[in-house]
């Protein structure tokens, strides 16, 4: 096939991802978000929050992209990408935000609430590189995150093609979790379409996470089967030290082939872990089925007699490494959470405008 026609097919397939896919099912609505909707709502639109900026935000809706009118004093941050809202549809105006199905949310360093991330998301892609930039530890940062929030992690294995050995990579990825999906591909070709697909069905979201540089605005742009003139700006990884360099700046939300939208993120190379007790649990499962069968109910696993879990690193059954990385990430939540934390930013804030 000539440079030209692909081009052109290319071209007419972002274009239709960008006209049909327009009922509230396709959007991601659920029946989850239904019963939130009472009498005084009729007259309100739903839409599904697409980009969010310091002053301004933009949705998706049934006719196509909307520019939102925000009420006098609103907070932006408030907002993630993948929020659903309900609009006035004669202006545009903001009137409310649904709860939330899942939200993905970190907490920066010195800061009172945690960053938004992504709402209503089914599916995180932990996005890593076979080079330098794989980092078991770094990956159950994410993976704890995704667990916290109640969304299906899959870890994406990107520039496959420049590796021999694969095979190495997908072993130690697949040993951080039980029962965890790692797939492997090339970001550039169309074949990662179809390795992705049971995760980018009609009205499915996924979100992309992982370091600045591992190919997530390359595989942005495949799955979006965008168009040159619309795709996001790419940043190789530097050769001398496997660092990315920065390219998506903001998030925003993105319509897929297969049906599906995917809500691109800037790379995240510091994260802390924080509110995160239940997915340590569910991302260290080894450690906490021993846990009950130490001698002590308070057993840190570090030095007490009747340890289960030491005795299962001296028996061989367990990655002395992997222990280590648990009492590291526990001691951190432990620190970061403030005591009396609960809602984690799901609570919708009060109305701002008056309700008809």
């Amino acid at each position: 096939m000539q440079r030209t026609d692909a081009v052109c097919i290319q071209a007419a397939a972002a274009h239709s991802l960008n006209q049909d896919l327009r009922s509230l099912a396709a959007l991601g609505w659920s029946d989850f978000f239904t019963p939130q909707l009472g009498p005084d709502d009729t007259g309100y639109t739903q839409m599904r929050i697409a980009t969010v900026h310091r002053t301004r935000m933009t949705a998706e809706s049934e006719a196509g992209p909307v520019k939102l009118t925000l009420p006098s004093q609103t907070s932006t941050t408030d907002f993630a990408v993948g929020d659903w809202v309900l609009i006035e549809p004669q202006t545009s105006m903001l009137v409310r935000r649904l709860e939330r199905r899942t939200l993905l949310q970190r907490r920066i360093a010195g800061a009172r609430t945690q960053q938004l991330i992504a709402a209503n998301v089914d599916t995180l892609f932990i996005v890593t590189s076979c080079n330098d930039d794989f980092n078991p530890a770094r990956l159950e940062r994410y993976l704890a995150l995704a667990n916290e929030a109640g969304i299906t992690p899959v870890i994406v294995l990107t520039k496959a093609d420049q590796v021999a050995g694969v095979a190495h990579y997908q072993e130690q990825a697949e040993a951080l979790q039980s029962g965890l999906d790692v797939v492997s591909l090339n970001a550039k070709t169309h074949r990662a379409v179809t390795t992705l697909a049971p995760w980018c069905g009609s009205g499915q979201t996924v979100a992309l996470v992982g370091s600045s540089g591992v190919g997530k605005s390359t595989l942005l742009n495949t799955l979006a089967a965008k168009a040159p003139e619309e795709v996001q700006p790419m940043g190789d990884i530097r050769e001398n030290d496997a660092k990315g360099r920065h390219t998506t700046t903001s998030r925003s939300l993105h319509a897929i082939e297969g049906g599906g939208w995917v809500i691109d993120t800037p790379g995240m190379r510091t994260l802390h872990v924080s509110d995160v007790a239940a997915g340590l649990n569910i991302l260290f499962a080894e450690i906490s089925e021993l846990a009950p069968k130490c001698r002590f109910r308070d057993c840190t696993h570090a030095h007490e007699p009747g340890c289960a879990v030491q005795a299962a690193v001296a028996a061989g059954m367990l990655d002395p490494a992997r222990l280590d990385r648990w009492r590291k990430l526990r001691e951190e939540d432990r620190e970061n959470t403030p005591s009396g934390s609960g809602s984690r930013g799901n609570k919708p804030p009060k109305a701002r405008v008056k309700r008809r």
